[in-house]
């Protein structure tokens, strides 16, 4: 979320070859695993997020939603299902956006961190 008198949020581009979702910049971002996983008695892809990354200098800008927003778009529209191994995630974004739970898989064991 832009602060007031702001222009519009940072873009948040996706760098398919170091597995995460950054700003332009590269500063913030979203870091990835690709897994299969057997549900149901077949194989699936999972896209296991595992670190969420926003500098002090620019938290409070809404960039970690932003980041979390693109990369479970991301998923649902390559049909994969999410494993929020990262702490903010599982509890901070899911709980304020329930909506993306349809896609989490939830047999795997929730982060200890």
């Amino acid at each position: 979320m832009a602060k007031a008198g702001e222009g519009a949020p940072p873009a948040i581009v996706w760098n398919e070859k170091e597995r995460r979702f950054e700003t332009e910049d590269k500063e913030a971002f979203l870091q990835y695993h690709l897994r299969d996983v057997t549900v149901e008695n077949s194989r699936k892809t999972v896209m296991d997020m595992v670190h969420t990354f926003v500098p002090r200098s620019k938290r409070g800008m809404g960039l970690a939603s932003l980041l979390c927003s693109a990369a479970f778009d991301h998923a649902q529209r390559h049909s994969l299902i999410v494993i929020p191994t990262c702490s903010y995630i599982s509890d901070t974004f899911l709980p304020r956006h329930p909506a993306w739970k349809s896609i989490v898989y939830d047999e795997y064991p929730k982060s200890c961190m």
